[in-house]
């Protein structure tokens, strides 16, 4: 069963390493889109509004399913690696300061 956890804990680690790089990608792309908004803002006419259309028809789809792709890899990872942050904790009863 050692063995098992260290294998997970191996493919976790590399695949954290995809997740990390996909997601700065998405995140950078998905920034990238407000600078094309701004130059068809700056543009005017029919060309701005081609530019709006490709960033919309073309673009978004695309940033939009890598990101739901690169988010349930991230799933994935923390459910090899053991982590339970999507779980309510039932040892965790303790109250907060500001309750009596």
């Amino acid at each position: 069963m050692k063995k098992f956890k260290e294998i997970c804990r191996k493919i976790a680690d590399f695949l954290s390493i995809i997740f990390g790089y996909g997601i700065a990608v998405c995140l950078f792309a998905g920034g990238l889109t407000f600078f094309g908004f701004v130059a068809a803002l700056i543009i005017g006419g029919d060309t701005a509004t081609a530019i709006c259309l490709t960033i919309k028809d073309d673009i978004f789809p695309v940033i939009i399913i890598a990101s739901v792709v690169f988010v349930l890899l991230g799933l994935f990872i923390m459910y090899l690696r053991g982590e339970t942050a999507l779980t309510p904790d039932k040892k965790k009863n303790s109250k907060h300061e500001g309750e009596m």
